[in-house]
């Protein structure tokens, strides 16, 4: 219990003064949904709750349903965000808004710490201002580099740049915490094919029903700029595959086979223990920190569009350095990245003792059972 109570404590004060940048003494709002959801941890706000008051922070909790179509967050919500310094969600309405545009006062934040045992690891302790600035490094490596290419072992191989990063980089209105992936990169410079493993899933964005669909081999979706070009592989998987595009985007009115962007995750402490298959909706919404997932914004002409594409252990060459190689992410392969690993012991840490549970299946693969 100890162990818990440090971890806790240390998670919480990570959250509201490295990532909120708070000052004691001010106000929190926690954002939840009932607890008969459990989408998070029915008992992670009072728990939250109470370390927040331990820190010296006044804290209060604020219900809100949870709705699959969400365009704009309720009056009520509005008022009650504006009354205080900073906003944390424990609700998946925070992830449901990430790239529209918030003009309510204070920090908001959007924590994908589901449950109690991933705030107090790892995951939600290690120092939130060096992933800030990892963050940093690799956007900034990315844009620089003249060419990315990127594989994994089941056969995807694409390449491209990105040109206009000012105009082109779309980032969230709302903080992520833990910080636990980089930029979106813009998929209108590049080229090739994605081998997806198990499933397509939804993206956090709307909620619907299927929610995945089911790929039985491996299939290859071929991609140039912002379109898919076609599927290939068992007549059954490309069948499930277009169908499941087209019903996701004639249920919202949108262009089926858009490619927005992608990125990988680059916090090797975010764990998912549980297989995807149990409960896909919270698999999209809390493994995908992890470097060995990388995922493509797809369906849809805005971020994050409706449908992931994900697959498992990237390597991510940029020119020639391998910065992810096979699900590892180096980052003292990056200019600064050591100079970060040695001001944040934190960092060094995790990454020296990674996380692989990232939700696979019994065949060590992304599975739909």
């Amino acid at each position: 219990m100890g162990e818990i109570a440090d971890g806790a404590r240390k998670a919480v004060a990570n959250l509201l003064l490295n990532c909120a940048k708070g000052e004691f003494g001010q106000s929190v709002m926690i954002v939840h949904e009932p607890k008969d959801e459990q989408f998070y941890d029915p008992a992670l706000p009072e728990f939250v709750a109470e370390k927040v008051r331990d820190l010296g922070f006044e804290v209060g909790l604020h219900e809100v349903p949870f709705q699959k179509e969400v365009k704009d967050p309720s009056p009520e919500l509005i008022n009650a965000m504006n009354s205080v310094d900073h906003t944390i969600f424990l609700a998946r309405l925070g992830d449901q808004m990430r790239f529209r545009e918030i003009k309510q006062s204070g920090s908001k934040i959007i924590s994908y710490a589901l449950y109690r045992d991933m705030l107090v690891s790892g995951f939600g302790t290690a120092d939130y201002r060096g992933f800030e600035a990892l963050k940093s490094t690799i956007n900034k490596a990315i844009v620089n580099a003249d060419e990315i290419h990127v594989t994994c072992p089941e056969g995807t191989d694409y390449k491209g740049y990105v040109e206009n990063a000012e105009k082109e980089l779309v980032d969230v209105s709302l903080k992520r915490f833990p910080m636990s992936i980089f930029t979106p990169v813009p998929a209108r410079h590049f080229k090739g094919k994605i081998a997806q493993v198990g499933f397509l899933t939804g993206t956090g964005s709307q909620y619907y029903t299927p929610y995945a669909c089911e790929i039985e081999k491996t299939l290859f979706i071929e991609f140039d700029g912002n379109v898919i070009t076609g599927f290939s592989g068992s007549e059954t998987d490309v069948a499930s595959a277009e169908g499941h595009y087209n019903f996701v985007a004639n249920k919202f009115g949108i262009d089926p086979f858009y490619v927005h962007s992608w990125h990988a995750g680059m916090q090797p402490a975010c764990a998912f223990p549980l297989p995807a298959a149990e409960s896909f909706e919270r698999w999209s919404g809390g493994a995908f920190g992890n470097p060995r997932l990388l995922h493509f914004h797809t369906c849809g002409q805005y971020p994050p569009g409706e449908i992931s594409i994900n697959f498992v252990d990237p390597t991510i060459t940029l020119d020639d350095q391998p910065v992810w190689d096979k699900g590892t992410l180096y980052p003292e392969r990056l200019s600064g990245g050591t100079e970060i690993l040695n001001a944040y012991p934190s960092l060094r840490k995790v990454f020296q003792e990674p996380s692989r549970d990232i939700g696979l299946g019994k065949a060590g693969r992304l599975s739909f059972t």
